[in-house]
């Protein structure tokens, strides 16, 4: 664990949240925070190589595990996992990051919010939490995440895991404790000897095998079936992204960062780049990065972020966020 990060507990309104925590080393957040949204399969952990350079320049920075994944509660039913209700549940956790937050509630600059960051399908929820308009986004940043539905390899692949884990499609009760025999059988036989065929250290495995047998079976029926179907909503984020007319938002248009790795095999680069041009937004292709830009090139991502992130305090001055 880096020296400034720390793990920590998110009270909301909608739950407790397990998450990691940056903070500056000298302890004065001079600028906004930021909630980071991790993938499917992932967990707060993905985050990891960049929340100590991320928190240097000044400002907490607070990775999250939504609920079902790794170390936070589960949501009792499927409906818990519906999109809507992670975007609520991300919104949630941007209050109190906010309210925690050691900067005045407007920030010296005078911005309020939090910097919303989602990594692949964590990148839909922040997009769809963004979405909901409430005045708690400052900015939204989208990592190696698409316009809609993932398709390619990862497609069949999830279709495959949907197969083994729910082949009535969730017309049969619910039994968590069948389901997460078929996971553990899935790590044990699949992807466990995987991972070692791929050269990965034995810590690593050892840590990717808890998250396994940790997540939600239940949540990762949701949310693979939310990755095969999500809609193309690019076209609604774009009209929060352009200037606003005579009668728009005193907070100006919401600024966007699209980041991808030159190698991604999840949405093609090339689908990310039209997507960061429709959206009006920033774009960062990281060389030698592949899906996960803040594991393979930390400190090039981190820049990334943190300009971007600065630059949005200065476009977007606020008084107090909508209620």
């Amino acid at each position: 664990m880096p020296y400034r990060v720390r793990s920590a507990k998110v009270t909301t309104e909608r739950g407790d949240f397990a998450a990691l925590e940056a903070q500056p080393g000298h302890g004065v957040c001079e600028r906004r925070p930021a909630v980071l949204v991790p993938g499917f399969t992932g967990s707060k952990e993905d985050f990891l190589p960049v929340l100590e350079p991320l928190a240097a320049a000044d400002r907490t920075v607070v990775a999250l595990d939504l609920h079902g994944q790794y170390q936070s509660p589960q949501a009792d039913d499927r409906d818990g996992y519906a999109p809507g209700e992670m975007a609520a549940d991300v919104l949630a956790v941007a209050d109190a990051v906010s309210r925690d937050s050691a900067a005045s509630e407007t920030g010296p600059h005078g911005s309020a919010g939090v910097h919303l960051v989602g990594h692949s399908m964590g990148g839909l929820i922040a997009r769809d939490a963004a979405l909901l308009q409430t005045g708690r986004v400052l900015s939204l940043t989208l990592i190696g995440s698409g316009p809609g539905a993932i398709g390619g390899e990862r497609a069949v692949v999830l279709r495959q895991l949907l197969d083994f884990l729910d082949p009535h499609q969730g017309r049969e009760a619910d039994d968590r404790d069948h389901l997460s025999a078929l996971v553990a059988q899935l790590w044990r036989d699949r992807l466990e000897p995987q991972a070692r065929l791929d050269g990965t250290d034995e810590r690593i495995i050892a840590f990717l095998g808890e998250r396994t047998h940790q997540t939600c079976p239940i949540g990762l029926i949701a949310m693979a079936r939310y990755l095969l179907t999500c809609p193309d909503r690019t076209d609604e984020l774009a009209a929060l992204t352009r200037p606003p007319g005579p009668a728009g938002s005193p907070r100006g248009p919401l600024p966007v960062l699209v980041i991808y790795g030159e190698n991604d095999d999840a949405w093609p680069p090339a689908a990310q780049h039209r997507m960061a041009r429709r959206l009006h937004a920033e774009r960062s292709c990281i060389p030698g990065a592949a899906h996960s830009p803040a594991v393979e090139a930390p400190d090039t991502t981190a820049r990334a972020l943190t300009t971007f992130w600065n630059a949005a305090e200065r476009r977007r001055p606020v008084s107090h966020p909508p209620k």
